[in-house]
């Protein structure tokens, strides 16, 4: 078949199931280059560039249709993109939903805040949309280039966003650092992805998963330390846009240097990717998919993507497929990993039986990831909290807080992962408690940051110190920061407490089923951590409430009653709601994780 032939059938097989699985990146795609039109032509300066952006993440955000697939009995089927290298299913739709939302709102707050200016908002705005779209890519990532691709493309954005304020010194020197660090854990990264593809001539994450499961018991001590060093590499990458210990070094710096706004995008856009990209990776490297992976076309339409994907060589690993999926007496078939789960379909077995690779030979490897992420979570939720003390700037002391909350969210991972195949039901609830904290994590920081920003162009100052007495110029102001900080803590009745609640009961149900008493010390490090955190974000509050505004305070006052002060009283008011009535948003958080395993 000539290379014409071949895609144009790829077209023709996917042109059906692409639209509405990748529409909402395409639209940010166009919205970007719309945006570089107007900067190319010059008519920003007759023209509010803010409304493409806001019409375009606002139409994004329809296309991906939460309500519709996340609605219970409406998850989708776990289907795969562009052969294998992008994955589509709930957690997709779940995660992007997020992002897209944030998009929206941070679109909305940058415009009310000042930042950017009309002569950089087109710029601005499409390295927003530009990273937006990679961290979507991490949240579907099936092939790890495109781990590498996504994690760049949210990243390279970023350091320019840092950068934004020009004439800020200090902004400039966090910028560099950040760009510095970025890019030598991308090159550890790199070549952990390297070692890891080399060892097992694939990088599609369910090959490497078959790969894992066929190899691993036949390897020797030297071959197993080569994959475990090369499984630590990897790890670098994430735990660096995770902001974890012990690569969390860049955080408190760039949160000081950058302006408010780029604070709240890089805590909550990047993190909601980067947690995603750890599930994806996690999961994919340490099970083995029991379900098809193609989307649900036709019986005809899923044979010509066998037979495509075999012209195109995709998959290295072969893998023994079961007897009944063929006549009783044709022997079973090894076939492509790839091509497998067409052929399922083709042939009408889509049970969860139907693809048995290696038995369990991948309960080591899902051991060693649980551990790992196990140790990473509660070093960095103990080092984040205790380093938010000695704080008085108020975007270091919320940097270190997002530290901890890295951590926080990365303790429902390695239960998930020991309990993938004994316990699949309380594993899917682990990752349901994890997206659950991430939506409400949305609300709670990008309000914090809302709030210091807004603090900022009236007080013209970001201490701690500063912030004193300003329960009697704006007390409103004052009250949605505590409900903030209050709900970040998770005290009820706050959305925060609902959060940490899912993900504490996550260990305590994984400690229940399985007996192992490091879980158990997961759940007292995770109490103890929130114990701790009470006492700096306290300390914010009894500054604004308690203590004497200072002499030489500004005479300016900020009201409620304005776009900003509305703004604000939108993303706080849902900390409220989420806990009387968060009921459809866990639905959608179990429907999100029902077909990872």
């Amino acid at each position: 078949m000539e290379l014409n032939q071949i895609l144009a059938e790829a077209i023709n097989n996917t042109k059906a199931s692409l639209w509405p699985a990748f529409a909402p990146e395409l639209i940010l795609c166009v919205t970007i280059f719309l945006l570089l039109i107007v900067r190319l032509f010059n008519f920003a300066s007759r023209m509010n560039v803010f409304w493409i952006a806001l019409a375009g993440s606002l139409v994004a955000l329809f296309y991906a249709a939460p309500w519709e697939h996340l609605a219970p009995g409406g998850e989708l089927p776990r289907y795969e993109l562009f052969t294998g290298m992008l994955v589509y299913d709930s957690f997709t739709v779940f995660i992007r939903a997020i992002l897209i939302l944030f998009a929206v709102l941070f679109t909305i707050f940058t415009r009310l805040s000042g930042i950017p200016d009309k002569y950089d908002s087109a710029d601005f705005y499409c390295m927003v949309l530009g990273a937006i779209i990679g961290m979507c890519l991490m949240a579907s990532a099936n092939h790890l280039l495109v781990v590498f691709m996504a994690v760049e493309m949210a990243s390279v954005p970023s350091y320019a966003l840092v950068a934004m304020q020009k004439g800020r010194r200090q902004s400039s020197e966090a910028a560099l650092k950040y760009s510095i660090y970025g890019a030598g854990a991308a090159g550890v990264m790199l070549y952990g992805i390297s070692l890891l593809s080399g060892m097992l001539h694939t990088a599609h994450l369910p090959t490497i998963a078959v790969q894992l499961a066929e190899m691993l018991p036949a390897m020797g001590g030297s071959e197993k330390m080569v994959l475990a060093l090369a499984g630590l590499m990897i790890a670098v990458g994430l735990a660096f846009k995770l902001s974890a210990v012990p690569f969390h070094f860049w955080c408190p710096d760039v949160f000081e240097g950058a302006s408010a706004e780029i604070n709240a995008f890089l805590s909550v856009a990047s993190k909601a990717g980067a947690l995603a990209l750890l599930v994806r990776i996690c999961l994919g490297i340490g099970l083995i998919p029991s379900t098809p992976a193609g989307p649900p076309p036709a019986a005809d339409e899923a044979v010509a993507m066998a037979t495509l994907n075999a012209e195109l060589g995709i998959g290295t690993a072969a893998f023994a497929v079961s007897d009944s999926l063929d006549d009783a007496n044709e022997p079973s078939k090894s076939i492509d990993v790839a091509a497998a789960p067409q052929v399922l379909l083709a042939k009408g077995d889509t049970s969860t039986a139907a693809v048995s690779v290696g038995g369990d030979n991948l309960a080591p490897v899902r051991t060693f990831i649980a551990y790992l992420v196990a140790f990473i979570a509660v070093i960095t939720s103990t080092f984040g909290n205790l380093a938010a003390y000695g704080q008085t700037n108020i975007k270091r002391l919320l940097a270190y807080s997002t530290v901890a909350h890295a951590g926080y969210m990365m303790l429902p991972v390695p239960v998930a992962m020991m309990l993938a195949k004994s316990h699949p039901e309380i594993a899917e609830k682990a990752i349901a408690s994890l997206a659950l904290y991430m939506a409400f994590y949305l609300f709670m920081n990008l309000s914090a940051f809302a709030i210091v920003a807004f603090l900022r162009n009236m007080l013209n100052s970001e201490e701690i110190a500063d912030y004193a007495g300003l329960v009697k110029r704006t007390p409103g102001i004052v009250v949605c920061f505590a409900i903030v900080l209050f709900s970040l803590v998770g005290i009820p009745p706050l959305a925060g407490f609902i959060g940490k609640f899912a993900i504490f009961a996550s260990l305590a149900e994984g400690y229940q089923a399985s007996g192992f008493n490091w879980i158990l010390m997961l759940l007292v490090f995770g109490g103890l951590n929130t114990v701790l955190s009470l006492f700096y974000y306290l300390r914010v509050v009894k500054v604004m409430a308690i203590d004497p505004e200072p002499d030489r305070a500004s005479s300016t006052n900020w009201s409620m009653v304005s776009m900003g002060g509305a703004f604000i009283a939108l993303v706080t008011f849902p900390l409220i709601l989420f806990f009387i009535k968060w009921d459809l948003l866990n639905e959608w958080t179990i429907t999100a994780a029902r077909n990872l395993l």
